[in-house]
């Protein structure tokens, strides 16, 4: 399922999609022509179109609002809020600095802290191993543990599964830590886009979960000459490979 999942994280990339429509073009030149050309200009059409922002954002927005934020939450009910992983820079970018290094899903590291501070019965269970081909030693998990440790979070209140790369595996492997009961109730916390997906694997898991959403990536509305290639890029790529995982996730019984 890890090789899938690397896969689809590929071909979910609009940038891809022109590489192989030019690799393609530029092959087919010499014995056909015409078609050859075709697809050069269906390659740099894609290029240009992917960088108009509002039709991603409107798709993001579909999956960022399937599961508000509670306005109002008793969190002396709740055993602890389980964060999943994906904020974390590559492990190359962390060595040789003292200082943590985080991606544009901060907030997944970050939204915690204010939860602990107002229930200290809470536990933080962060789940999220390597997430690549070849091991490098230092586990999301545990750039998470000198995050928090450098916030000043007590540790002893702090989980940590280490093995997961994927959704399915967050839920699973997180299950099986010492001292974890999935039927008492927790937050899920995770990117607002993501959610979705998480919660329906989670649920389908086991897990007695509410969500907790955070790293927004839409507003109310996005002006329409809202224009960036790189920006569009990122967006789409969010959004193929949410709406993709959830259709394999059904597909096969996870999610």
């Amino acid at each position: 399922m890890f090789i899938v999942a690397q896969l689809l994280a590929f071909l979910t990339q609009p940038l891809a999609w022109v590489l192989m429509l030019l690799t393609v073009g530029l092959l087919l030149q010499r014995r056909w022509r015409r078609g050859g050309t075709a697809l050069l200009w269906s390659a740099l059409t894609v290029l240009v179109l992917q960088g108009w922002e509002p039709l991603p954002d409107a798709l993001l927005r579909r999956l960022e609002t399937q599961y508000p934020a509670p306005a109002q939450i008793d969190l002396s009910r709740y055993a602890g809020v389980v964060v999943l992983g994906g904020a974390t820079a590559s492990t190359y970018v962390w060595e040789g600095h003292e200082q943590p290094a985080l991606t544009e899903a901060a907030e997944r590291l970050t939204a915690a802290i204010p939860l602990l501070q107002r229930a200290p019965q809470l536990k933080l269970l962060y789940t999220g191993g390597e997430g690549t081909f070849v091991p490098t030693g230092l586990t999301e998990a545990e750039r998470a543990r000198r995050f928090y440790a450098q916030m000043g979070v007590d540790l002893r209140r702090v989980l940590l599964e280490s093995a997961s790369r994927t959704t399915y595996e967050n839920a699973v492997l997180s299950a099986a830590l010492p001292g974890v009961d999935k039927s008492q109730p927790w937050l899920l916390l995770t990117s607002a886009n993501h959610m979705p997906r998480s919660m329906a694997t989670f649920e389908k898991a086991g897990w007695n979960v509410t969500p907790w959403p955070t790293d927004y990536r839409t507003g109310l509305a996005t002006p329409w000459t809202q224009y960036s290639l790189a920006g569009g890029a990122e967006k789409w790529h969010t959004v193929l490979h949410e709406y993709l995982g959830m259709w394999v996730y059904r597909f096969t019984g996870r999610g």
